[in-house]
């Protein structure tokens, strides 16, 4: 699978695992940020591999069911917004994409209308 080139410079950690949850992707910042964890080695491995109980099942039960998950954690200091969701290749369920972004403590919240 090709992806932009604007993907690997990416300030944020994009991770593509296929349906059966194998690693096929990681950016430049998600290979820095999963560094301690075996960075690069994770390509190939199975994700339920990389998460302790209770994140295993709920990541499993997310597959299976084809469901998004986002939340906001705090780690080392910092703030980290948390985007699951499924991805499609020609309609079909192709796996999840995990996307993690670090955000500030405070930020501006703004409600458009139309």
């Amino acid at each position: 699978m090709k992806y932009p080139a604007w993907i690997e410079g990416f300030p944020g950690a994009i991770t593509v695992c296929d349906r059966e949850g194998t690693i096929l992707y990681m950016n430049d910042q998600a290979l820095e940020v999963l560094a301690d964890d075996g960075g690069s080695k994770l390509l190939g491995q199975n994700v339920l591999d990389c998460h302790p109980e209770p994140s295993r099942s709920k990541l499993k039960r997310m597959m299976e069911t084809q469901q998004p998950n986002v939340y906001t954690i705090e780690k080392k200091g910092r703030k980290k917004l948390i985007y699951q969701s499924p991805w499609y290749q020609d309609g079909e369920y192709a796996g999840f994409v995990e996307l993690s972004l670090f955000i500030p403590f405070e930020m501006p919240h703004f409600i458009r209308q139309g």
